[in-house]
């Protein structure tokens, strides 16, 4: 009698479904159990807590903010964390760091590593000019 009343208590609370979470850059994904109508940001929290406890490689951190989680059948676009899990039909998805923006360098820095590259490549290509032009002044007979 008990059993039934956990099974009856539940389905009140929703429908429960297993996922794969798959962390690009990771060797396999991760499964887990969910209530369909539990939002995204906490399958990213659920899915960084397993991985962590895992120990898998790369560490990723606990951050849910720098991680987005995408539907690989819905399209390009990822998933907003105030979804519902369930509402995507799929039980396949992927996660992913954000982007990091590009930092600009300062002008002068810039200029800086630009003439010492020039310079160095200037150097390889002279001393590979020479090593050619005097490989071919002694030829074997």
């Amino acid at each position: 009698m008990l059993h039934y009343k956990q099974k009856k208590s539940q389905s009140a609370k929703g429908n429960r479904l297993l996922i794969s979470v798959t962390v690009l850059g990771s060797a396999g994904p991760i499964r887990f159990v969910v209530n369909e109508d539990e939002l995204v940001a906490a399958v990213i929290d659920t899915a960084l807590k397993s991985y962590a406890r895992e120990g898998r490689l790369p560490i990723l951190g606990s951050d849910l903010d720098g991680f987005l989680l995408y539907c690989p059948n819905a399209g390009t676009d990822a998933l907003s964390p105030l979804d519902t899990i369930g509402s995507q039909g799929t039980r396949n998805f992927m996660l992913c760091k954000k982007p990091q923006p590009v930092k600009k360098l300062e002008e002068n820095n810039m200029n800086i590593s630009v003439k010492d590259s020039a310079a160095r490549k200037g150097t390889g290509t002279w001393k590979s000019w020479l090593n050619k032009s005097l490989n071919l002044k002694i030829s074997s007979h």
